[in-house]
């Protein structure tokens, strides 16, 4: 993701923090059994204009679930979960998905309990719909050593079981950073998947953000079959600039890169254990944020999802 994202779930989880002091039918292709969403933070500037206009709009190309990116003071894109859930109806979709950073500050390792604000965070995702509630980022204080990581896994788990006594499950986006990170000669990614509890904890497989430092996502399905509930649908093309991040790559219509998604999102199916299929695109060379997810939606109408 830009760097501007990880300033925004930085300023999103702060945010969140300082909050604590103050079961629905899944629209699906019927035919695949997976279900296609789009990921708010591609239409973030449209989505701070005009909310219920932007979701208007990508419900007229044809999308039916969305995943948030915005969930501050205990409000959705300025509605609370109750009226966010009205919006969402109103238009025609539903939020299976969405992004908040569990940060350090939300474990209070004295109680060994999460704070007000976590719980909050998860009893809001249960009122407006969600069956996931997925942390898009891990603080660099936690992943410094072997063993820290190792603690904090037991957390995830954790989140995992207070999810799920609301009927959810808690989940995780990786970035990039677990891959070109090594601790005790294993790649962080590789931890975090064999030492959190699948029942509890979904992994939600960004195929694009992780291609600079060197993974490949069609490897890493088949090297864990069955652990990817979700998957972040994203083409990468070589770009000038740093990128999104900052590692040469950005994100771009599907199919125009070199993520080799249709591949990937087919096995996905076919051994990852993936049904939802989140578009997302940060990037978008010569388009606007609604054109691009208008083409991505047609192309993976196209390629059967």
């Amino acid at each position: 993701m830009l760097a501007s994202r990880r300033k925004f779930l930085a300023q999103t989880s702060l945010l969140l923090a300082g909050a604590a002091t103050m079961p629905h039918q899944l629209f699906a292709n019927a035919a695949t059994n997976s279900v296609l969403g789009v990921q708010l933070y591609s239409v973030r500037d449209d989505m701070k204009k005009d909310p219920v206009g932007t979701l208007k709009q990508l419900a007229a190309m044809g999308y039916r679930n969305v995943e948030h990116a915005n969930y501050i003071d205990r409000k959705f894109y300025g509605f609370t979960a109750k009226e966010f859930k009205k919006v969402l109806d109103d238009v025609g979709l539903k939020m299976p998905t969405g992004h908040t950073v569990m940060e350090r500050g939300h474990w209070d390792t004295a109680k060994k309990d999460f704070t007000a604000s976590w719980k909050y965070t998860v009893e809001d995702a249960a009122i407006v719909g969600q069956q996931y509630v997925i942390s898009p980022w891990l603080d660099e204080q936690l992943r410094k050593t072997y063993d820290g990581l190792l603690a904090y896994m037991e957390v995830f788990n954790k989140s995992g079981e207070l999810c799920k006594k609301s009927g959810m499950k808690f989940g995780y986006h990786n970035h990039n950073f677990e891959f070109s990170t090594k601790l005790n000669n294993q790649k962080v990614f590789d931890i975090m998947v064999k030492h959190t509890d699948p029942t509890l904890v979904a992994q939600q497989l960004d195929i694009g953000n992780m291609y600079g430092a060197g993974g490949r996502a069609l490897e890493i399905v088949k090297q864990y079959p069955g652990r990817f509930e979700l998957m972040h649908v994203k083409d990468e093309i070589k770009t000038a600039t740093k990128g999104e991040m900052e590692d040469g790559y950005e994100s771009t219509v599907l199919g125009k890169g070199v993520v080799g998604v249709k591949e990937v999102i087919d096995q996905g199916r076919k051994t990852g254990g993936t049904i939802h299929f989140v578009v997302e695109q940060e990037s978008y060379q010569q388009l606007t944020p609604l054109q691009s997810m208008k083409a991505d939606f047609e192309i993976m109408r196209k390629w059967g999802y």
